[in-house]
């Protein structure tokens, strides 16, 4: 059977004989995934080496494997394998490795120059993983640096094609048409209200009744799946049907159970979350019913927390699912929505990299030698904030030093294949002699579903110890494998402690009881929460791997409790000042864990050092807010800071700079006081004219002078005003002056606020003679007739100035 992808091998072919890059257009149902690597096997620039195919998913990558295999009349693992983190096919013979996007972004971190490999397809790249564009990134950098013969081909179904293109330097674009039959879309609505669940078990019956052939529905998670099975086996009065669900965590076995064909006289209901978009095809399906529904991770990087959002489908999306029922035959898609809000649906959805946690794209640059993503071949970057927070974390795990340079530390977590923080949890456990047990925390914490759904850990290891499952045992493969990497004994190891190992890794996720039986604060400030009846509900202290629910409140899912003696190292200590009812001085020591205060206790009186240190720590916590601006020094202050702006070799005083060099002049003001208060404002003043140049503190009064010079005396000048530097003046008193007055050696004038007797503002000028020349006959004119004890000469820059009024008339 011809596939619609073979009429674009040739140009496809064409494109790589002549460069090194192409991106491949083609719509789901083409045949891309596994007609075009067994195509290229045979290029001449290909010279014997390996082709890998890089799939968002395991399921799809041993899906595209096992499809291909089949095509050679063999098993995978021959001429064509596939590897995933799980699992690994891979022969002597093998030319084409088929590899999830998370094993290749290690592959080319573990070898950059990609030794032996030919050409890297990059596979439903519209679905825009992070791992994915990191992985395209390093590639084109490997391309640029190391490899021009490196081949590198971008597929996709629907995507800015343009876009990629012009990432990669411009690529040919090869497009290809689809095989789509026509597929009848019925719109069956659903009540806001309704839970998902009914309205999906509803469709299900409806369409089994109405239709004929397999169905595929969509749901957006393994809870919603399971519910809705059983709702449709209660209910189901048809023969011949087999309910069977999809979804990522499901061990092989359940996998092939849904992707084959229905035996012989049955049809099968497929449940599947949207593991089941692309790349995967299953068989016999022709009717698909889609909820509209899709479950991703959304990171909030106030909480620090990665949470699981059920969000509406993209329209994109809508049109891949509605797509696999027109695969062999024409087909049927019902849709649980109205017809109007496919309108309101977004174009696509949002790239991963402006989501999700970044602390794994940062301490994976930072091994690749990049600081930053500046120069990398990102079709979005990521967002600034959030990438120098990720940063920030890597710092506090010691995997990057103060210069930001990766340390010692984060070359061996780095070198780890998990996420930094558990990288993290597995060599500080390997280092305390419990590697075996750090590497089984980190498989339950990596491999949803794996030990159970218990809320306490030790449940959950102890789950995944019993488990005999192919699923279970490709992971505990996969902790011994850790186990040696990390350097540690293979052996758990009597006084294991589960709760330091995590508490090692989420800090931040320290928990200790508050209130009733299941309440709990977080080191991070934030309040969560247990089911009072749950075993850990009354443990006065937890440590917490996994959180959901609430902005405001976060429901505990995973946690272990805590000794909270283990916590020296991650406690601060501050000392701090308080005054007794009786005025006695004393000094109070705060340990604390971020927002949990351990003990608070008065500790006896301070002497001198402690008070200084003391005095140093609150300003450094609560800033220069607390010390007593008055009006001396927050005039210098402004003085200063409008010179600074002029000319940076004057002294910089805004908070962060002042802050900086705190110890330079406000530490020495300390001495015999014993409150920041105390500290006043003539001291303040002092302290700044300490930060002056010498040679410079005669120009302070030459350039920004604190008073301006008038006929009758001198005004206060502020400096700190919006607009520059400005005088309150009533207009009278200026009666004279026919230059405008400047600063900074005549290089700024000063903004003039002229006030009328009663001080309220009747004119503001930065050009006085003007004024005189121009609007001040308008003026004159309606205040004349106000004020009339006051003078309002015709010609005022020829009168006299004064600041009295003329004797009441008697």
């Amino acid at each position: 059977m011809t596939l619609p992808i073979e009429a674009a091998l040739g140009p496809l072919h064409a494109a790589l004989s002549q460069g090194n890059v192409a991106v491949l257009a083609a719509p789901p149902g083409a045949g891309k995934t596994t007609v075009v690597p067994l195509s290229l096997l045979d290029a001449d620039w290909l010279g014997g080496r390996r082709i890998l195919v890089l799939e968002p998913r395991r399921l799809a990558a041993r899906a595209a494997a096992d499809r291909m295999a089949a095509t050679l009349a063999e098993s995978s693992g021959q001429t064509v394998g596939y590897r995933t983190r799980l699992q690994s096919r891979i022969g002597p013979r093998t030319r084409i490795e088929v590899v999830t996007e998370g094993v290749f972004t290690r592959m080319i971190l573990d070898d950059p120059g990609l030794e032996g490999i030919g050409a890297v397809l990059f596979d439903e790249f519209h679905e825009r993983s992070m791992d994915a564009d990191l992985g395209l990134a390093l590639a084109r950098d490997s391309q640029a640096l190391l490899r021009e013969d490196l081949r590198l081909v971008v597929m996709s179904a629907t995507l800015d094609i343009a876009g990629v293109s012009r990432l990669l330097g411009d690529a040919p674009v090869v497009e290809a048409e689809g095989r789509a039959h026509p597929v009848e879309t019925i719109h069956l609505g659903r009540d806001p209200a309704e839970r998902i669940e009914d309205a999906m078990a509803r469709a299900c019956l409806k369409a089994l009744g109405e239709q004929t052939g397999s169905i595929l529905a969509f749901l957006p998670g393994q809870g919603e799946i399971h519910r809705v099975a059983g709702m449709v086996r209660d209910r189901l009065r048809l023969p011949g049907v087999d309910v069977v669900p999809l979804y990522g965590a499901l061990d092989k076995v359940a996998q092939d159970q849904a992707i084959e064909p229905a035996p012989p006289g049955r049809r099968k209901l497929v449940l599947a979350t949207s593991v089941a978009e692309t790349s995967l095809t299953i068989n016999g399906v022709r009717v698909v019913i889609d909820s509209g529904l899709s479950r991703v991770p959304r990171f909030d990087p106030s909480s620090g927390l990665t949470r699981l959002v059920t969000v509406k489908v993209s329209r994109s999306s809508a049109e891949q699912r509605r797509g696999r029922a027109g695969r062999t035959e024409p087909g049927v898609c019902y849709r649980l929505w109205d017809e109007e809000m496919t309108r309101g649906l977004v174009a696509h959805q949002r790239p991963e990299i402006l989501e999700t946690d970044l602390t794994g794209l940062a301490l994976d640059l930072a091994r690749w030698g990049a600081r930053s993503v500046e120069g990398l071949a990102l079709l979005d970057p990521p967002p600034a904030g959030a990438f120098a927070e990720a940063r920030a974390v890597l710092t506090r795990l010691g995997a990057l030093d103060e210069a930001g340079q990766l340390t010692d530390h984060g070359r061996r977590l780095a070198a780890l294949p998990l996420s930094p923080r558990l990288s993290h949890l597995l060599a500080v456990a390997a280092d305390a002699g419990h590697g075996e047990l750090g590497a089984q925390i980190a498989a339950i914490l990596s491999e949803p579903g794996l030990g159970g759904r218990e809320v306490d850990l030790r449940d959950r290891l102890g789950n995944f110890a019993r488990d005999r499952s192919p699923r279970a045992m490709d992971a505990r493969k996969l902790v011994v494998r850790w186990c040696r990497m990390a350097g540690g004994r293979e052996s758990v190891g009597e006084g294991a402690d589960e709760g330091s190992m995590v508490a090692s890794a989420f800090p931040e996720r320290i928990a200790r009881a508050r209130g009733k039986p299941g309440e709990f604060q977080l080191a991070s400030g934030r309040g969560c929460f247990l089911d009072p009846t749950d075993s850990l509900a009354k443990e006065p202290w937890l440590a917490v791997a996994e959180l959901g629910g609430g902005e405001a409140r976060d429901r505990i899912r995973l946690a272990v409790p805590l000794n909270p003696e283990g916590l020296g190292e991650m406690l601060t200590v501050e000392e701090r000042l308080a005054r007794e009812p009786s005025g006695k001085l004393m000094l109070r020591r705060v340990r604390r864990l971020g927002a949990i205060v351990v003990d608070d206790r008065l500790v006896g009186a301070p002497n001198r050092e402690q008070i200084n240190a003391a005095l140093k720590a609150q300003v450094e916590t609560e800033g220069l807010q607390g010390l007593a601006w008055g009006e001396r020094s927050g005039a210098l202050r402004a003085r200063l800071a409008f010179l600074h702006a002029l000319d940076p070799d004057w002294p910089d005083v805004s908070e962060a700079a002042l802050t900086s060099s705190i110890e330079v002049w406000l530490w020495p003001l300390l001495e015999g006081v014993q409150a920041l208060e105390q500290i006043g404002d003539v001291a303040l003043e002092q302290g700044l004219r300490g930060l002056i140049p010498w040679d410079r503190q005669r120009m302070l009064d030459e350039l920004a002078p604190a008073r301006l010079m008038t006929p009758l005396g001198s005004v206060a000048i502020d400096y700190a005003a919006e607009g520059g530097p400005r005088v309150d003046i009533r207009v009278q008193e200026l009666f004279g002056v026919t230059r405008h007055p400047t600063v900074a050696d005549g290089r700024v004038p000063l903004t003039l606020a002229l006030l009328s007797p009663a001080r309220r503002p009747i004119q503001i000028t930065a050009d006085l003679p003007s004024f005189w020349k121009g609007s001040w006959s308008a003026v004159r004119a309606e205040m004349r007739g106000r004020y009339p004890r006051h003078p309002w000469p015709e010609n005022p820059a020829e009168a006299a100035p004064t600041s009295r009024a003329k004797p009441r008339e008697t």
